[in-house]
């Protein structure tokens, strides 16, 4: 008989139904009927209502998630007692600890400690050790006691290695997240856009700062024949509603959408924007927008720069008059997004998720 393969075990501590790039390639890779990687994944069972919960994943009933001080330390050890009781070790072939900070990385790593460990950087990891204490020591001993550490894009490398330098640089692996192979196989065909309409801008994620929707807002409001809508979670809209009040931009909330939604939503516009103020890992939105045939106007931040380059169309969200003059070179030059559409496309299936699967299955059994 043949032996049975051995899992990943992983574990995001965010509730079940969260928004964000890294929720949805944790669902990608280790849920559904036949996941990419057979995992025992985990995330955090929600309060309240509970919602629709991918096949496969495990929720662990563990409340006060914080970032600082004794409550954070009672938290992590919440989680590893949940974790230990969740997780048979002799299943597990290697660890997945899919943030370098935050509370699931040091309870898998006391749950399960002696199985070898994959650690993967996201943006919001080196913003968070940044700002918080606590966090940069999660991530100083993530790092430490990390097998290998993957980052989507080499502007990760370089961040991390700011954040913390003594990282051992031999450990950093470049693997890009991915795009659904399904949808690079089979996207959305592109609907009709009325010419004489406005032009129609779409912003699609999360509305934290470091997002630039404010940027975004205030620079358009120098903009003239433009719609902006906005594709985020409700409660993130309605703080920023002051501030579109304010800008006078005419927008569309589209509320929050569940991933096909979006998809379809990518042809029904003209460009995405994304007026990200300090990083992105690797800009899947992006990838999945173009991969839609969607063209993507971005502010060249570390990891956008790389994953776009010339497949979409750098510009300076903080200067109006630079994204007005962007702007009506777009929708004016003729063919323009039309090679934008071709380029984006060519772009998108550079990266398709079951090649980042196949990398991360090998660098486990590398280092196991």
């Amino acid at each position: 008989m043949n032996p049975t393969p051995r899992l990943v075990a992983t574990a995001l501590d965010l509730p079940v139904g969260s928004p964000g790039g890294s929720v949805e390639l944790f669902l990608d890779l280790y849920t559904g009927p036949q996941p990419l990687l057979p995992a025992c994944p985990f995330m955090l069972a929600p309060v309240g209502r509970r919602p629709r919960c991918p096949m496969g994943l495990g929720l662990l009933p563990v409340a006060g998630k914080c970032l600082e001080g004794r409550a954070f330390h009672r938290y992590v050890t919440s989680l590893r007692q949940a974790l230990i009781e969740a997780i048979e070790p002799d299943r597990i072939g290697v660890v997945h600890l899919q943030h370098l900070t935050f509370g699931a990385t040091p309870a898998l790593i006391r749950a399960l400690p002696a199985h070898p460990r994959i650690a993967l950087v996201h943006g919001t990891d080196l913003l968070f050790a940044e700002a918080h204490r606590d966090q940069h020591q999660v991530l100083t001993n993530t790092v430490r006691r990390a097998d290998a550490i993957v980052v989507p894009t080499p502007a990760m490398a370089d961040r991390l290695l700011k954040v913390a330098p003594t990282t051992d640089r031999r450990k950093i692996a470049h693997i890009p997240w991915g795009v659904p192979d399904r949808l690079l196989a089979c996207p959305p065909r592109r609907r009709a856009i009325p010419a004489r309409g406005p032009f129609r801008l779409l912003y699609a994620g999360r509305l934290t700062a470091e997002k630039g929707a404010e940027n975004l807002l205030r620079a358009l409001a120098r903009v003239t024949g433009v719609e902006l809508s906005i594709a985020a979670p409700h409660d993130q809209f309605h703080t920023l509603t002051p501030t579109v009040r304010r800008s006078g931009v005419k927008v569309r909330y589209l509320g929050w959408l569940r991933r096909q939604q979006l998809w379809r939503t990518f042809t029904e516009h003209d460009l995405l924007v994304m007026p990200s103020t300090t990083l992105e890992a690797m800009g899947l939105v992006a990838l999945e927008a173009q991969a839609c045939g969607l063209p993507v106007l971005y502010q060249p931040v570390p990891g956008l720069a790389e994953t776009l380059a010339a497949s979409g169309t750098a510009t300076d969200f903080t200067r109006p008059a630079a994204l007005a003059r962007d702007i009506d070179r777009l929708r004016t030059t003729p063919g323009l997004l039309a090679a934008l559409r071709e380029a984006g496309l060519h772009n998108a299936t550079r990266y398709p998720l079951s090649a980042t699967a196949k990398a991360l299955a090998e660098l486990g059994h590398r280092i196991s």
